[in-house]
């Protein structure tokens, strides 16, 4: 049996710039909803959500955690995120199976870098958000400018459903538009009391302009709303509550909320916000995808009555269970000892354990329903990413996407010993960690690491240690370089070769041409149909790939370009795969080199924090690292100074950073997109990659 109707569950994630406040509302939202009898602190390491060591360690999160806790009769599943940009696939998986977010905005640093990629990361899953201003107790707290900045530097529209009473040390409550009341938290420390009371004489005339600003906006939504609202009638707030439940859902616009988690004040009304605003499962559309075999559309709609449905959309390492498979259950119900089919990878498993997630303790359960978010204990043949049905109805969901690594580094066991242990806890991070990618490097035959930054690299090295008991060394970090062409060319692959009575042949001529950066790869069959077999091109396609994999110029993959197939012969006694498969290798290194080769490097968004003094200093060492400044603004009494780098100049800025500012600045540092290396940097990589210049001697 369900513990709670469907129309009563949310799934809702905690997302914001880091050290915005996630993890303390999370730990306050728990107590008050009674499932922790203590508040954990991030700064002290107490924290339930962040239950690793490095987490507690250094006070962020690393990994997202669930759980679960009950308000007004309401099941809410809540994901914690990291805010850290080297963690950001935790954010994609996270979105990709919920329904509702709250982004958490900081009342001083207002949108700042992360809040931007993790608004456009829900906003690439229609994800619907209230925004919490957090912090409101800080010195320099400006809630105005942060719900202005909502607007300017998110592109969305808010509305404000709340007033704050007072701001830094004088914050002690918030005026609720909808109901017209004051809550207000006084004297009590764990802001278990508060007292709702009518709206203070002081405060009614900014009220009524609020309020009246906030019904022009829902007037736009609910046509009876827009009535009573110009025949000045009463609107109740049930009404008004139900208009900003449906703007909200529909994404027409983001409820604002204020509070100071630290303090406990604030978090009551979220929860409510929580209920009243974000959408259950029967709320958002119903979840598509497509037969495995026939291609053809499926939908699956959020009810247990249909066929069971479920996405993987993470993998974790557990000392006792193995792999712990998280799943989001979209249609139909499971129950421990039924089989399910893996659509993704064309697998039937039976189920031995079902498991309800608090962070990193876990509840078995019998069933699971639609709606759920769970974990499987035990299945080893699981990945991110797989779709979970019946066998007699099958659907394939599509999985999260995530950004590929931008930082490698060379990785050796320090003893014989630790190599098979090394080999295998890597493989365990892999499975866990889409972004984490091992490879054997083709130049040296040393293995290669690869991951979103050094602070990702730097945890994968202690987890190591900490959970596997495996001493390595870490090489340098290095950048994770792409290959691309700037103009069009033709080439062609011709392999013949007689092997005994019977021979192998393969032809091909194609175009290759540069498109739009960040496209990929796109393959066009151009030959006369039927003129060669379907499967010689897939090999054709297959040898192109292989040899984009090896690079051109120094060894990195090609990316961003266009490959037709313009002709082909065919041999009817001679022709085999293989030899399709070497020819298009040939035919893509022979116009590859005519087509002008170029190496890409990643660029990085800079956003740095300081003080004004500091701004002229900081401003020429971005230029001298191949910087380019963006904008300078003014905020409060800093100055935010944004820039695009390039990665390669910014290993160990942070200590740059404090000696220059003297340790009052503070910056972030996210993927943004690949560019074109000058020239002189292009032949210094070059002749990193043959020896000519020593790596110590080389930029980095």
């Amino acid at each position: 049996m369900r513990s709670c109707p469907i129309e009563r569950v949310r799934n809702i994630g905690f997302m914001a710039h880091i050290d915005a406040g996630k993890t303390t509302t999370t730990e306050r939202i728990l107590y008050f909803t009674g499932i922790t009898y203590k508040m954990g602190e991030v700064d002290e390491g107490t924290t339930v959500m962040d239950w690793m060591v490095q987490e507690q360690e250094r006070g962020i999160t690393i990994t997202a955690a669930a759980t679960t806790c009950y308000w007004k009769d309401h099941r809410i599943n809540i994901i914690d995120t990291p805010g850290h940009v080297d963690f950001t696939a935790e954010v994609e998986r996270s979105l990709r199976v919920l329904d509702g977010a709250i982004i958490i905005l900081c009342a001083v640093g207002g949108v700042e870098s992360q809040s931007e990629t993790v608004w456009r990361q829900a906003d690439k899953y229609r994800v619907p958000r209230i925004v919490y201003v957090n912090k409101m107790d800080r010195l320099g707290a400006d809630p105005q400018r942060a719900v202005e900045e909502i607007s300017t530097r998110l592109g969305a529209r808010p509305l404000q459903i709340q007033i704050p009473i007072g701001t830094e040390d004088s914050f002690c409550g918030v005026i609720d538009l909808v109901e017209r009341k004051e809550i207000v938290w006084e004297s009590d420390l764990l802001g278990t009391d508060f007292i709702k009371r009518p709206v203070s004489e002081a405060y009614r005339p900014e009220v009524e302009i609020k309020r009246k600003e906030m019904l022009e906006i829902l007037s736009e939504i609910d046509d009876e709303l827009m009535r009573k609202y110009l025949d000045d009638e009463e609107i109740s707030p049930e009404e008004i509550k139900k208009a900003i439940r449906k703007g909200t859902i529909e994404l027409k616009f983001f409820p604002v909320l204020f509070g100071a988690s630290f303090r406990n004040k604030g978090v009551h009304p979220l929860l409510d916000a929580i209920v009243d605003y974000l959408p259950s499962p029967v709320d958002i559309p119903p979840v598509k995808g497509f037969h495995p075999k026939t291609k053809q559309e499926e939908i699956r709609k959020p009810s247990d009555s249909e066929h069971f449905c479920a996405l993987v959309f993470k993998i974790m390492n557990d000392p006792f269970l193995g792999n712990l498979a998280y799943f989001r259950v979209y249609s139909g119900k499971l129950k421990v000892g039924a089989s399910v089919y893996n659509a993704t990878k064309d697998q039937e498993e039976r189920v031995t354990r079902l498991l309800e997630m608090h962070a990193n303790k876990r509840r078995e359960i019998n069933e699971v329903f639609a709606g759920d978010i769970g974990a499987f204990g035990g299945m080893k043949s699981l990945s991110t990413g797989d779709t979970l049905c019946l066998k007699s109805r099958p659907i394939l969901l599509e999985p999260p996407t995530f950004p590929d690594p931008v930082v490698s580094a060379t990785i050796e066991p320090r003893t014989k010993a630790d190599h098979q242990r090394l080999y295998s806890a890597l493989e365990k991070f892999m499975a866990e960690d889409p972004t984490f990618k091992v490879v054997q490097d083709p130049m040296t035959g040393q293995t290669l690491i690869k991951g979103m930054g050094e602070l990702h690299l730097e945890i994968i090295m202690d987890r190591l240690i900490r959970e596997f008991g495996v001493k390595a060394r870490l090489g340098r970090p290095q950048v994770a370089y792409k290959e691309t062409i700037t103009t069009e060319a033709e080439g062609e692959g011709k392999f013949i070769r007689q092997v005994g009575g019977k021979g192998q042949f393969g032809h091909c001529y194609i175009k290759i041409e540069p498109i739009e950066r960040g496209r990929g790869f796109e393959f066009i069959n151009k030959i006369k149909s039927g003129s060669l077999p379907g499967e010689f091109v897939q090999e054709i396609e297959k040898g192109i790939k292989e040899a984009m994999e090896a690079g051109l110029v120094a060894g990195f993959p090609v990316t961003d370009l266009r490959v037709s197939l313009l002709e082909a012969n065919y041999h009817e006694v001679d022709s085999v795969a293989i030899a399709y498969k070497i020819a298009g290798a040939m035919a893509f290194k022979e116009a590859g080199m005519k087509a002008k080769p170029a190496i890409l490097e990643p660029f990085m968004k800079l956003e740095i924090v300081t003080p004004d003094e500091y701004v002229g200093g900081l401003v020429g060492d971005i230029n001298a690292r191949r910087g380019r400044i963006e904008a300078m603004e003014l905020k409060g009494t800093s100055r935010v100074i944004r820039a695009f780098v390039p990665l390669s100049e910014m290993f160990g800025y942070a200590t740059i950073l404090r000696t220059i500012t003297q340790g009052r600045a503070s910056f972030s540092l996210e993927f943004s997109r690949y560019e074109q290396t000058p020239p002189d940097v292009q032949d210094e990589i070059k002749a990193r990659i043959e020896g000519r210049i020593p790596f110590s001697e080389a930029r980095r």
